[in-house]
């Protein structure tokens, strides 16, 4: 049977790393599906790919669009019978300037009802041996948050719950009352926190049959990665580019005999982060 990968996000950075990674460690008849929301790109970002074992197909596919993501996750279903690895990796940016109550709508939008739509999609088609890895950061734990908000996010039963959850900062955010309620100025905190809880909830549904089926899923960490939307907030000393971050991802999504203990964690380096402190 034939490997059938996706990535989201995949036309620039790290997305485009693990579109080029995949295809090259990919045997011929596989196939990667590299996705994007700007038609353009995507298509340019296919020509950029080298020296593919694996076909590699553009799609245009807006995150945001729930709706979108089910239609494309159902046709790859109908064409494939399933998908064995999926990378969730699309990601909005936010500028220092920008004022968090004018952009929060499109940054939730994309990054975390975006990454629940994936996650509601593809999960369904993975088949036996397959990877769901949701593209995290150590901002994703408890540890980065207010124990005063800590209840936000745990005990959470379903993907809605944690769409709710989301939503409820995002208003918080929008309408300028966060900073009262001691949620973090930077947006980016809270968004990777309702990232992995989303794992966490899908992986706890699942746990005892994608054990026995061989299947991860989990939230994983790459490291800093020396990006456009890194360098405005962070030192890039130590920063990665991009394709050396993609290995340690690489290496979980197509290494034999996944780690149980990674299931449903937030994972870095081989190492779980624990949720809470």
């Amino acid at each position: 049977m034939n490997t059938v990968a996706v990535v989201t996000g995949a036309t620039r950075n790290l997305g485009l790393a693990l579109a080029q990674g995949l295809a090259g460690r990919l045997e011929p008849g596989d196939v990667v599906y590299l996705t994007g929301r700007d038609p353009r790109r995507v298509g340019e970002a296919v020509e950029k790919v080298t020296a593919a074992s694996a076909e590699v197909r553009g799609e245009v596919l807006d995150v945001s669009d729930g709706d979108m993501v089910a239609r494309f996750a159902a046709s790859l279903g109908g064409r494939h019978g399933g998908a064995d690895i999926i990378f969730s990796n699309h990601y909005s940016r936010v500028e220092p300037g920008d004022d968090p109550a004018e952009v929060v709508d499109r940054y939730v939008a994309v990054n975390n009802l975006g990454t629940t739509a994936v996650l509601r999609a593809f999960a369904p088609l993975l088949r036996d041996g397959s990877r769901l890895l949701v593209v995290a950061s150590t901002a994703g734990t408890l540890h980065t948050l207010a124990p005063v908000l800590h209840a936000r996010f745990t005990g959470l039963q379903s993907l809605d719950d944690v769409d709710a959850a989301v939503c409820t900062w995002r208003d918080a955010v929008r309408e300028r009352r966060a900073a009262g309620q001691a949620w973090p100025a930077w947006i980016n905190i809270p968004s990777k926190i309702g990232q992995v809880a989303a794992v966490r909830v899908l992986a706890r549904q699942r746990r005892a049959s994608d054990l026995r089926r061989g299947i991860l899923i989990a939230a994983v960490c790459p490291g800093l990665i020396d990006t456009g939307a890194s360098r405005p907030w962070l030192d890039m000393t130590r920063a990665q580019t991009p394709a050396q971050a993609a290995e340690a991802l690489l290496g979980l999504a197509l290494g034999p005999h996944p780690d149980p203990g990674w299931y449903g964690e937030l994972v870095r380096f081989g190492k779980v982060l624990p949720w809470s402190p």
